[in-house]
């Protein structure tokens, strides 16, 4: 099968840098998924898992907050703020970060503070059901 460049990059690691045959991701109204020879884009990721399989067919999850994927000749670059494989993610502090987002939401915010709220919600969730779907296999 035919491969592609793909470098994974979260703030505080290079998460993966190397050949892959497929990626998929989230977007706002559901999955997408690059293949070798993609055509030129640039597009937004949202919070979720990100598969991809690398040459031999071995199955790689991220489970990634949001941000920017860019598609260019062959290479494709995910930027995103964090990157954590399943086994990587503490249960007891992704649970602790939903609970104080919950709280936070019971609370008068402005708009700005809600939408921040929400994102660490969301974000704490997926990393809650992105650990226990790929361990539990």
């Amino acid at each position: 099968m035919n491969t592609f460049d793909l470098k994974i990059v979260a703030c505080n690691r290079i998460f993966y840098e190397g050949p892959a045959e497929i990626l998929i991701f989230n977007v706002e109204d559901g999955e997408m998924a690059i293949m070798a020879g993609h055509e030129q884009m640039m597009t937004n990721i949202e919070i979720g898992d990100l598969r991809f399989r690398v040459p031999g067919g071995e199955e790689q999850v991220a489970i990634v907050s949001d941000g920017i994927l860019t598609v260019k000749h062959n290479l494709v670059d995910v930027i995103v703020y964090s990157a954590e494989r399943p086994d990587e993610i503490d249960a007891f502090r992704a649970e602790a970060a939903a609970e104080r987002a919950r709280e936070r939401l019971s609370q008068k915010q402005s708009i700005v503070d809600y939408h921040i709220t929400t994102t660490s919600l969301a974000r704490a969730m997926a990393r809650l059901s992105g650990r226990d779907r790929y361990l539990n296999k």
